[in-house]
C-alpha cells in the first residue's frame, strides 16, 4: 500500500517559505584561529554532534568579533543539524535551551519557518530515516573533494510532507522512541558519575582510610564495606597508600595483548566472516564505554592471523593510537586490530577497576607515549606504568559494586539499540501507508 502523501524538493519547500536550509560561513568570513578561545558563541563542527545530540559543552568557541562578522549559519533552538562534508549524514537536533552557536562549513540547518506546514520532530526524524541517508549518500561522491554534499545540492534533496496531522502523529510516536532513549543515555552518565566517584573516593582520595585513621566512621559506607579498608597509610614509591595494600606494575596484574590486521586483499579472512574485529574507529562513537558489536567482521581463517586471537567478553580495550585513549570494555569476545592494548582481567584486578584506573592515569600513559607521525603508547612502555594494588576484600567489593551498575548501563544501551530499530523501521512504514499511527503507537507504547 503506497500513500499518496507529496514529496517536494527543499527548495521548493524554502520558496514556499516552509522551511530555510543553510550552512556556515566559508572563506574569508569564517572565524579565523586567534578567534577561537572562551567566546559565549558556539562553533559546531560535525565532531560535536552524536547520537542526535549537540554536544555545545565540548564544542569550541568563538569570540565576539567573529561572531560579528559571521552572516550565515547562525543557529536556533529547535534547529536541525546535519553535516555535510568529510562526515556527511550526522544529524542533531538543537534543544530549546540552546547556547548561542553558529555552524561551521562543515553542517547545515534545517530550520522550520511555518510549524503550520512542517512539524520539528518529523523534520528530524526525516533527516534521520535510511531513505534520506540514501539520497545524502548518492550525492557525496560527486566532486573529487573529500565526501560532500554542498548547500545546493541539498537544497535538490527531497522530502515527504503529509499533512501536518500525520506529520505530528509521526514525530510523537517516534519522538517517544528517541525520549526514552535519551532517558537512557542519561541515566548512563549518572551510573558511570557513581562509579567514578567510588573509585576516585576509595583508590584516589583514600576517603573511608583517612576517615578510619581521624577516628571517623567513614560517610555514606556500611559497617560490612568500612571494615574493609586499613586505619592508616604506609609509604610507598607513589607516595601514602593505605597500610597492606602495595604498587605493582600494571603488566604484572593483568594480561596485556595487542592485534593486527588480516590482509583486506585475501577474501578468505573476510568474506562471511562472523568474528566481532574491533578498530578504534568502533570506540569513537561510544556513547558509553561498552562495545557491544564491531562494524566489521573476520571468518576463522582470518583469526589465525592475528596472534591475540579471540579475546573474552569482559576485555579492556584502550585505544593506543591516533588518538590514544578511547576506552571500553567488549560485551562480547572479539579480535582487534593493531591499534589497541587489549587488556583481559581475569587476575588481581576487575575489568572495572581498570577503566577507571585507565582513565584516571590517562596523563601518565600519554607521558609513556612516543611517535612521529602521532604518539603511540606501545605493549612494552605500558606494562611497567605502576598501579595500586588494593586489599582483595576491597577489590571484591569494588568489583560487586561497579559491576552492578555496569550491569544496568549494558540493559539500557541494549534497550536504546532495539528502540533504534524500531524507530528507524517504523518510519518508512509510516511513509509508505504500510502502518497505521494507532497501530504504531499502540506498539511503542509497549515498550516505552
Amino acid at each position: 500500500m503506497e500513500s499518496d502523501w507529496p514529496e517536494l524538493k527543499v527548495a521548493d519547500l524554502q520558496r514556499k517559505g516552509w522551511l530555510l536550509v543553510e550552512d556556515g560561513n566559508h572563506g574569508e568570513y569564517r572565524p579565523r584561529p586567534n578567534e577561537f578561545g572562551t567566546g559565549e558563541t558556539a562553533f559546531i563542527r560535525a565532531a560535536d554532534m552524536e547520537g542526535g545530540r549537540v554536544l555545545f559543552e565540548s564544542a569550541q568557541r568563538i569570540n565576539e568579533t567573529a561572531r560579528e562578522r559571521i552572516s550565515k549559519g547562525i543557529g536556533a533552538p529547535g534547529d536541525v543539524l546535519i553535516s555535510h562534508k568529510g562526515t556527511v549524514g550526522k544529524v542533531a537536533r538543537v534543544p530549546e535551551e540552546a547556547p548561542p552557536f553558529v555552524c561551521s562549513p562543515q553542517t547545515t540547518f534545517w530550520r522550520v519557518l511555518d510549524p503550520r506546514r512542517v512539524d520539528r520532530r518529523y523534520l528530524y526524524c526525516l533527516l534521520r530515516s535510511n531513505g534520506f541517508r540514501r539520497q545524502l549518500d548518492s550525492r557525496k561522491g560527486e566532486t573529487d573533494m573529500a565526501d560532500y554534499v554542498s548547500l545546493t545540492a541539498q537544497r535538490e534533496l527531497k522530502i515527504s510532507v503529509p499533512p501536518i496531522e500525520v506529520q505530528r502523529g509521526i514525530g510523537n510516536v517516534l519522538g517517544a522512541l528517541d525520549d526514552k532513549i535519551e532517558q537512557n543515555r542519561r541515566m548512563n552518565r549518572t551510573l558511570e558519575a557513581m562509579a567514578k566517584a567510588i573509585f576516585k573516593s576509595w583508590f584516589v582520595d583514600f576517603d573511608p582510610v583517612v576517615a578510619k585513621a581521624d577516628g571517623r566512621t567513614p560517610y555514606g559506607m556500611d559497617n560490612e564495606t568500612a571494615a574493609l579498608f586499613p586505619k592508616g597509610f604506609q609509604d610507598a614509591a607513589i607516595g601514602l597508600i593505605p597500610q597492606g595494600w602495595t604498587i605493582a606494575p600494571i603488566g604484572e596484574l593483568l594480561n596485556v595483548f595487542g592485534g593486527s590486521t588480516p590482509s583486506t586483499n585475501e577474501p578468505s579472512y573476510w568474506v562471511g566472516g562472523t568474528i566481532p574485529w574491533a578498530t578504534p574507529k568502533d570506540l569513537a562513537g561510544l556513547s558509553d564505554p561498552v562495545l557491544t558489536r564491531t562494524a566489521r567482521q573476520i571468518t576463522e581463517v582470518g583469526l589465525t592471523q592475528i596472534s591475540s586471537g579471540l579475546l573474552p567478553s569482559g576485555t579492556v580495550l584502550m585505544s593506543s593510537r591516533a588518538p590514544i585513549g578511547y576506552i571500553a570494555i567488549s560485551e562480547t569476545p572479539v579480535s582487534i586490530n593493531q591499534g589497541f592494548i587489549g587488556m583481559v582481567c581475569d587476575g588481581t584486578l576487575s575489568n572495572h577497576y581498570v577503566v577507571q584506573w585507565l582513565k584516571e592515569n590517562m596523563d601518565t600513559i600519554l607521558g609513556r607515549s612516543n611517535g612521529t607521525t602521532f604518539l603511540e603508547i606501545s605493549k612494552a612502555n605500558f606494562r611497567p606504568i605502576p598501579a595500586l594494588k588494593p586489599s582483595e576484600q576491597v577489590l571484591q567489593r569494588f568489583a560487586e559494586l561497579a559491576g552492578g551498575l555496569h550491569l544496568l548501563r549494558v540493559k539500557n544501551i541494549r534497550q536504546s539499540d532495539s528502540l533504534r530499530i524500531l524507530r528507524d523501521t517504523l518510519l518508512p512504514k509510516f511513509l509508505s501507508g504500510e502502518i497505521r499511527l494507532a497501530d504504531a503507537e499502540q506498539a511503542v507504547g509497549e515498550v516505552v
